[in-house]
Order: structure tokens, then sequence, then C-alpha cells
């Protein structure tokens, strides 16, 4: 587990299709029908590599989702070559990939280190481990729960808050959406890689593109 595997994935060629974020690297290919889902998963399914790496495939009316891996720490060069044939025998089958399908929905409880306990959120929501300060729904439909801790000069000492991320092209189109529905921008000094924001009551959400467009997290301060 390094940052350098997903350094390499974003840096390789041949990847257009994916998306890189928290969860690890996505792409999601719409279709014309469940039936044409179900076929192009058995096409996934047959790629050299795929069983037992760990691949999550979701399926709809309209679209296949590929996850390669459930954790961003997790990529390695094998699943550069996966993304390379998945996309291809998929493209030879007339799917086609949409970017902006493809998001991670975080939410991150912070607290001193002191507090910080993971292990009860598993428990209390069936999630399983993935890395040290995390929780992760174990069927793939739910959000990803991180421990962040507080520094000790924070006065709080538990907050929660919500990581929305998004591919790079798409950042300011979500960050637009918000904005026309009540949002107010928080924190905008890791623009454009991401902004807090905030609804009406307060509650703050990070809107970032981490690591697809930024070379640092945009997981800022959020409390």
């Amino acid at each position: 587990m390094s940052e350098q595997g997903w350094k390499d994935f974003l840096a390789a060629e041949g990847v257009d299709d994916w998306v890189v974020l928290h969860g690890g690297a996505s792409a999601v290919f719409r279709v014309a029908s469940l039936a044409e889902a179900t076929r192009l998963a058995d096409v996934v399914a047959r790629v050299p590599g795929v069983a037992g790496a760990g691949v999550l495939l979701t399926l709809g009316d309209d679209r296949l989702s590929v996850r390669l891996t459930r954790d961003l720490w997790w990529l390695e060069r094998r699943h550069v070559d996966l993304a390379r044939e998945i996309s291809t025998r998929l493209g030879a089958h007339g799917a086609v990939a949409d970017r902006g399908l493809v998001q991670e929905v975080q939410l991150a409880i912070a607290a001193k280190p002191e507090a910080l306990d993971v292990d009860f959120w598993r428990a209390v929501l069936g999630y399983a481990a993935m890395s040290d300060d995390n929780a992760v729904d174990s069927l793939g439909h739910s959000s990803t729960v991180w421990m962040q801790e507080l520094e000790p000069a924070k006065p709080l000492e538990h907050a929660m808050h919500v990581d929305v991320s998004v591919a790079r092209e798409h950042i300011e189109g979500r960050l637009a959406a918000a904005l026309a529905a009540g949002g107010r921008i928080v924190v905008d000094s890791n623009a454009p890689a991401g902004w807090i924001l905030a609804d009406r009551a307060g509650n703050r959400v990070c809107i970032a593109a981490w690591p697809d467009g930024a070379t640092e997290s945009a997981a800022a301060d959020q409390l």
C-alpha cells in the first residue's frame, strides 16, 4: 500500500475511461438495458486477472459500474493493465464510458486521537475494514466511513462532515449545482482542486477531485 500505485495509474496511457478517487479507480459504462449490463459484466468477468482480484461490478438498467479496488491505496501496476483490457473489450461491444457518472461519497468522522473508534462504526454499520482508518460497505452500495484525527489544538471533541469526490472535469459543474441549490462556499483555498461548502444550517461538505485532478488532498480542514 503506497501512493505510488495511484500515481502510476494517473500517469498511465490508455486509461482515459477511468476516474481515480478516494475509493480507487472506477469506470461507468452506459448501457441500453439491464440485459446488456449483464452481458457486459460477463465480458469483464472473463478478462484475465479479474477473477479473485476484488473487482466490484454494479449493474443497472442504464449503466455498468466497474470498480477495480475498494480503496485508493490498494491500486497497483496490475490494475493499469486490467483497466486497459476492460476498456478495450467493452469498447469492442460498443460500450461508452461516462466519467461524469463516477463519484465517491464518504462520511468523515472526526475526533481527537484518543477517541477515534473505527471498530464501533464497523460494528454498528456492518462494514468491513479496508484500511486502518476506514470502514467500507461489503456490498459496495453505501458510502465509506473515514476516521479523521482532530488536531490537538481544536476546541471540538468530535464532528462529522461529508466528502464528495468527482472527476476533475466535472468538479466545477458539481460546485455550480450545489450553489444553485442554496449552498455557500466556506473555504476555497484549495480551489480548483476542491471547495468546502455548507448548507443553510451550516452542515459542511467537501467537493473534491482528489486525486484525479490534484497532487495534494483537497480534503482540507473542514471543522
